[in-house]
């Protein structure tokens, strides 16, 4: 494996932050911010937020999400003087800008006076205006009225002291199914597949008699009397990703044109279904996240982990800007505790140990009215004498010790392959059980890894693996011909692979893939299958060892072909697989095992790519993460723990030394650097 672990030091060796991030950190550091609504509040606030901010630290603040209506209050109306004020305000303070294209939420007079502008459901009807995205991404004339609107945007703050940062849109997802939503995709799919029958072909439509004749006849997926064609609903899925991404572009090209030098981004939601964020990454300067745990689920910690995890990789490995998150309780969940002292600061740190260079909150002033009115905010509504508030002062003074942090990697030699039209295709109805799906079965194999302090890079399909020792496959239900090809050349070439069940089945059309499943891996994975055989209930299984384990959800019936039965079903047959193929190992997982299990395979498959987590037997809760010359340890859990350490360090938080063990209380962070000139470093 020594090809691979040189590899991986070269990609850490080599890495450069990019260049709209380092244009936002450089002589500020670490970015600390929010939301801010102005327009919300009459201007003598505005004086009081600025020296509140200026004591709080904040250096970068958000403007304008949700300003249409006040910016052009009529149709080809502008008003601009109140925000003159604002950025002028922010500039005098020092504060940067993060000015928003505020065209996610168009003004009621665009739909009453163009309702043809406003989306329409599956079902055919118009969703009216009075909330918030109700704009179909297809309307000409939507977009007209949104560039005309970012243009002179653009063309007024140009230059401008305080704009750092574009914000295109907001929170991009919006599906419509109106007839020029129909038009559009007509056109999307002669550009992908030229002419009719091959359209027929890989839509296959000689199942119930569904060949079109004719383009006209090509419809949205909309509500039916049985399901849907899955290889039509999966291209409907791919089109709507497409659609919010050309929107996306061209507002961007417009600011670009204009401000050449300022960087663009949009806020991304994680775990997002409709929106397929690998096609998105590259094509905006800066990744940033919208991401709000749930302070009542014990595994938030995981989720948020693999979520910064999966940021870092759509930046490739670059910082990425953590754009929201809330202080304390959101309001749009059905019962919203608050947040526990301390945990403020603890989720923020957890995302700057993963790559962030920025973390800002929705919203900075809790909003007085609106359907956000219960939505937390850095100054609450108590105002600022607060804990809340005194819990915001704090961390954003204790983020200025972290800014030698800002733009450094997060190296790691796992990588965890996920992908959005494999979801797509994956969770279509008609399929053998609806109880696997992707992101459940991704954080699965996520959380031994989280839990052994292994960092993992999340990638694509068709990502590059040289630079890996070990590669995690969850599930690939749809995968192509080329990234099959390029998981078995991993593998011979000395990687070690591990797939999880119900692999391989369909092509990129959604086709089923005849013969043994998983029918392109079967040579690498010296295995195959035959049958699917969904479980109502656990699963006994059994290592060769002798020791038991539960199975949940899944079962296969498969052979070996070669591979190494590592662990059987009590019925019979094997349950995990494990072959040796050119100079590599892969691992064939035919179930779902219990967690405990999972850790087992997780353990042996990372003794096969000689692969450990950045420090021995962590305690229980306590997340570990290396990030450039930074080690950070965070506690989790409830109980105050001892962590031993393999030398000498100095937490960059607090400046206290710490030398063969440090005690975390609950709720704790402590991010150690070893002065020592041998620089000694536990590999991750």
């Amino acid at each position: 494996m020594a090809s691979l672990d040189n590899a991986a030091a070269r990609a850490v060796e080599t890495f450069q932050p990019g260049p709209g991030m380092h244009t936002l950190t450089a002589g500020r550091g670490l970015l600390f911010g929010g939301d801010y609504n102005p327009e919300q509040w009459p201007e003598h606030v505005w004086a009081e937020d600025v020296e509140l901010m200026r004591a709080a630290g904040v250096n970068l603040v958000t403007v304008g999400v949700f300003s249409w209506a006040r910016i052009e209050p009529e149709q080809g109306k502008r008003d601009f003087a109140w925000l003159d004020r604002v950025l002028d305000l922010m500039s005098e303070a020092g504060i940067a800008v993060d000015l928003a294209t505020p065209t996610a939420s168009p003004p009621p007079w665009l739909g009453h006076r163009r309702p043809q502008t406003l989306p329409v459901d599956e079902s055919g009807h118009r969703l009216w205006y009075g909330s918030r995205n109700q704009f179909c991404p297809s309307s000409p004339v939507y977009r007209e009225r949104a560039l005309a609107l970012v243009a002179d945007l653009a063309t007024r703050y140009a230059g401008h002291p305080a704009l750092a940062l574009w914000h295109v849109g907001n929170e991009y997802g919006q599906i419509c199914h109106c007839d020029e939503s129909a038009k559009a995709f007509r056109t999307w799919l002669k550009d992908r597949y030229g002419d009719l029958d091959t359209l027929n072909d890989a839509w296959g439509t000689t199942f119930w008699s569904q060949r079109y004749s004719d383009w006209a006849e090509i419809i949205t997926p909309r509500r039916a009397p049985s399901m849907i064609n899955p290889s039509q609903q999966l291209d409907w899925r791919r089109f709507c990703s497409d659609a919010l991404l050309a929107h996306f572009r061209a507002e961007r090209d417009v600011l670009r044109a204009r401000t050449p030098d300022t960087p663009i981004t949009t806020n991304f939601m994680g775990l997002f279904k409709p929106v397929d964020y690998w096609s998105w990454a590259d094509e905006e300067d800066i990744v940033s996240n919208d991401h709000y745990p749930d302070p009542s689920d014990p595994l938030a910690p995981a989720r948020a982990a693999l979520t910064h995890d999966l940021m870092r990789g759509l930046a490739k490995g670059r910082p990425w800007l953590l754009m929201e998150q809330s202080t304390s309780a959101v309001n749009w969940r059905p019962h919203n505790p608050p947040k526990p002292p301390g945990r403020l600061r603890l989720e923020s740190l957890q995302a700057v140990a993963r790559g962030a260079d920025g973390l800002c909150y929705f919203q900075w002033r809790a909003s007085r009215f609106g359907a956000e009115r219960f939505h937390s905010a850095m100054l609450p509504h108590a105002g600022p004498d607060t804990r809340l508030h005194a819990e915001v002062r704090a961390h954003g003074r204790e983020l200025r010790e972290l800014a030698s942090v800002a733009g450094q990697p997060v190296p790691a030699r796992v990588a965890m392959v996920f992908d959005w039209p494999n979801w797509w295709a994956l969770e279509e109805r008609g399929r053998p059980s609806d109880r696997l799906n992707a992101t459940d079965q991704l954080f699965c194999y996520y959380l031994p890894f989280w839990e052994r302090g292994v960092s993992v890079d999340l990638v694509p399909p068709s990502a590059d693996l040289r630079g890996y020792s070990l590669v995690v496959v969850p599930n690939l239900f749809l995968i192509s011909d080329e990234d099959a090809a390029a998981l078995s050349g991993y593998v011979r070439g000395g990687g070690v692979l591990v797939v999880g069940p119900f692999s391989g089945i369909v092509d990129q059309r959604a086709h089923v893939r005849t013969g043994r499943f998983p029918a392109p891996l079967r040579d690498v994975l010296g295995a195959s299958g035959e049958e699917h055989r969904p479980a109502d209930g656990p699963v006994r299984c059994r290592w060769t060892t002798g020791t038991e384990f539960a199975a949940h959800t899944w079962t296969e019936l498969v052979a070996a072909e070669g591979a190494e039965t590592m662990a059987e079903f009590a019925e019979g047959g094997p349950a995990v697989l494990r072959h040796r193929s050119g100079q590599g190992v892969a691992w064939y997982v035919a179930t779902m095992p219990e967690p405990d299990a999972l850790g087992e395979l997780a353990t042996r498959a990372l003794a096969d790519a000689g692969v450990h987590g950045v420090l021995p037997d962590l305690p229980r809760g306590v997340e570990a993460v290396r990030r450039g010359d930074v080690l950070f340890l965070l506690n989790h859990g409830t109980d105050t723990v001892r962590v031993p350490l393999p030398h000498a360090a100095t937490d960059l938080l607090t400046g206290s030394a710490a030398d063969g063990e440090l005690t975390l209380s609950p709720q704790e962070v402590a991010a150690l650097v070893n002065p020592s000139p041998t620089g000694n470093r536990v590999r991750s």
